[in-house]
């Protein structure tokens, strides 16, 4: 058995959500983005991690950034961010039975939640969020969950990922890796399939 195990962000979406997240809450509420962001990324672990809620992390922002709008309309926007990937999700369903299919993704609280439902991702056998495990790429913890959660070694698994650090941390457990961007879809397909077939 051999696995073929993704990253969320930057793979089944264009750019990274963080990204897009913080442009659309500066826009709204017409924001120095890089304050937004100084913010956004200082704090980001702890949802990451699972040790604050979506309400506090943003309760957070609006305090440090310096505005205020109500908390439900800045958490919809901020979870209305996803810029989906098409090709991905084209290709999610095609992968043959033979192959086992695993998420290794640093999430947080709600977002997870809706992307595990999302009937579109039935395809994949296991899913292992940062938020709900307590660690995130590119610790190596991470990485033991994903193989745990497959039942597939790392030396029988892929990984695709779209930050080199997180590959590079993949490579020294014994992952083979894919360096993904959305605007070479094809190379991805060329890489994938010649390690498939390997």
């Amino acid at each position: 058995m051999k696995a073929i195990t993704f990253d969320w962000g930057g793979v089944f979406t264009q750019n990274t959500f963080d990204g897009r997240s913080t442009q659309r809450i500066a826009d709204r509420y017409n924001l120095d983005l890089e304050k937004v962001r100084a913010v956004y990324f200082a704090h980001v672990h702890q949802l990451e991690l699972g040790k604050w809620n979506l309400e506090t992390f943003f309760e957070n922002l609006m305090k440090e950034v310096g505005f205020t709008a109500p908390l439900d309309e800045v958490i919809e926007l901020y979870l209305g961010s996803v810029l989906e990937n098409p090709p991905m999700y084209e290709f999610l369903p095609t992968i043959p039975e033979n192959f086992k299919v695993g998420l290794l993704s640093n999430n947080y609280p709600v977002l997870s939640d809706r992307l595990k439902a999302d009937p579109r991702w039935s395809r994949f056998d296991a899913m292992v969020y940062s938020n709900e495990i307590g660690a995130k790429k590119p610790s190596p913890e991470s990485f033991k969950a994903l193989v745990e959660a497959t039942g597939v070694s790392a030396e029988n698994s892929i990984f695709v990922d779209d930050v080199e650090e997180n590959l590079v941390a993949a490579r020294a457990l014994g992952f083979s890796t894919i360096l993904y961007h959305y605007s070479e879809h094809d190379r991805f397909l060329k890489e994938l399939e010649a390690w498939m077939n390997a």
